[in-house]
């Protein structure tokens, strides 16, 4: 998701200390102790304008949810949703997905999203997909044993692509959604991109892949 550079968006985060972890290094090994609870972690990483992040802080308010986004407009923008919605189980870093473990000690996440990545089609830039080897690495140092991706995507490339990575690193699909919003799956919350990609008829596909 590229954006329009936002004026005032880093006063902004820096203003909001509470919803920003501006230092998310100091706080590797301690989220809980930051959320003051002891309720399970999931993260989003790449989460946007955070329509995602949170609507599911508001719907599961017994987890601790941290939107994580490498561009700082965006995330002012997930900022002000979260804002807006007054949910306190929210933390936000502007921080890049592949060096989480420098923010998140071993099995510290419960569970991890991506949603809507992007999809990189051209084969040289094969490495910068979400679902290679070497991001999985890192998700899975982070996440407990069986711990679980939940992926969601409109593009079937790089779904297609998602699944043959999953299952070649050793990960058991879990569950598989070839037409989400079609299915009977229940409590989906939409991102941004859902939202716009859905109204014009386009598949969303799904799966949720266990380390």
């Amino acid at each position: 998701m590229r954006v329009r550079n936002r004026k005032g968006a880093s006063e902004l985060l820096e203003a909001n200390p509470h919803y920003v972890v501006l230092d998310p290094a100091a706080a590797k090994g301690r989220w809980q102790e930051l959320f003051g609870n002891d309720n399970p972690i999931h993260i989003e990483v790449g989460s946007g304008k955070g329509a995602f992040i949170t609507g599911m802080a508001k719907a599961h308010p017994d987890i601790n949810y941290i939107g994580i986004d490498i561009q700082k407009t965006v995330l002012s923008y997930a900022l002000d949703k979260v804002l807006a919605a007054d949910v306190p189980n929210v933390k936000l870093l502007w921080v890049d997905g592949s060096s989480l473990t420098d923010y998140f000690a071993e099995a510290e996440v419960a569970q991890l999203y991506l949603n809507f990545s992007d999809p990189w089609p051209k084969k040289k830039h094969e490495k910068r997909r979400l679902t290679y080897k070497t991001f999985l690495d890192t998700f899975k140092e982070i996440l407990p044993e069986k711990g679980q991706i939940h992926f969601k995507t409109d593009n079937r490339g790089l779904f297609e692509y998602s699944l043959v990575s999953f299952s070649q690193y050793g990960m058991v699909l879990k569950g598989v959604w070839l037409d989400l919003h079609a299915s009977d799956y229940e409590g989906n919350v939409l991102t941004e991109y859902e939202e716009k990609f859905s109204q014009k008829g386009q598949v969303i596909y799904r799966v949720e892949a266990e380390f």
